[in-house]
């Protein structure tokens, strides 16, 4: 089994729910990455996604965007986060790493070459938010050969064709976009996401992840009654952009116990 499914396989047994924070990748500095990742681990993460900062992130709000300038600003790159995950892998071997970013450093690096340095520094998947399911048999294809798991998107207007072709290629976990928007927005509407799911799972048996709009502890909370794991991303980006580099892993570390705390409070 891989990380990513020895870690859902855990969570079911206990009948918890995953909890996924987002970082961007350098943000607020390359020496602080691997400390923030294991503030989010002591504190409770259980998968975390680290954004490969680019230079347009269509799906991001203000608040990513901002994070990906400021990485790349100071000079992060797509090599230099696989030196991270590999950082990272020296001081844990347990918890799954999935990169999330867009096509451009991937395709600039070479796919093939991209899945090898990829698989060497302990990555347990990628989601590429621009490779759509129907194009990207490829990159499924590469990342699959190295037991790497694709991951990718769905969004409140899949069709139940695009939820099927999915299906078809994930492994991992499957991402449900809780809301027609970017990341950060406050529109989130629960009980719409609830009823989405059962048409997600009629199409497959893999965990589904929700994220986008998810902000405090009580919606952790209500999100994780019908969800195999919540993401939180903006809300994160938030406290390291207002934090200090000396306040920074406290700050996301209550964050991530505050989120981890509503989450557990479901059981089932």
């Amino acid at each position: 089994m891989s990380r990513i499914e020895k870690t859902f396989a855990r969570l079911n047994s206990a009948g918890r729910k995953a909890l996924i924070p987002f970082m961007t990748a350098g943000d607020p500095a390359a020496e602080l990455t691997v400390p923030l990742m294991q503030a989010l681990v002591e504190a409770g993460a259980d998968i975390i996604e680290l954004g490969v900062p680019f230079s347009d992130p269509m799906a991001d709000g203000p608040t990513i965007q901002r994070a990906s300038e400021r990485a790349l600003a100071r000079g992060m790159s797509l090599t230099k986060v696989l030196q991270l995950v590999s950082a990272f892998r020296a001081v844990d071997d347990k918890t799954p790493v999935v990169l999330m970013g867009y096509a451009n450093p991937i395709e600039a690096m070479g796919l093939e070459t991209f899945a090898d340095k990829a698989a060497q520094s302990g990555v347990d998947g990628v989601l590429v938010v621009d490779y759509p399911p129907e194009e990207a048999a490829a990159f499924g294809a590469a990342m699959k050969r190295r037991d790497i798991a694709p991951i990718f998107l769905i969004a409140p207007t899949s069709s139940p064709e695009r939820i099927a072709q999915v299906a078809a290629i994930a492994k991992g976990y499957v991402y449900y976009v809780s809301l027609a928007g970017v990341t950060g927005s406050a529109a989130l509407n629960v009980d719409a996401v609830a009823e989405r799911l059962p048409a997600i799972r009629a199409k497959t048996g893999l965990p589904v992840g929700v994220g986008f709009g998810i902000r405090d502890a009580a919606t952790a909370g209500r999100i994780a009654r019908f969800a195999d794991a919540v993401v939180v991303g903006s809300r994160f980006m938030e406290e390291i952009e207002k934090s200090t580099a000396a306040t920074v892993c406290a700050n996301v570390k209550a964050l991530a116990l505050e989120l981890r705390r509503g989450m557990d409070q479901v059981k089932g």
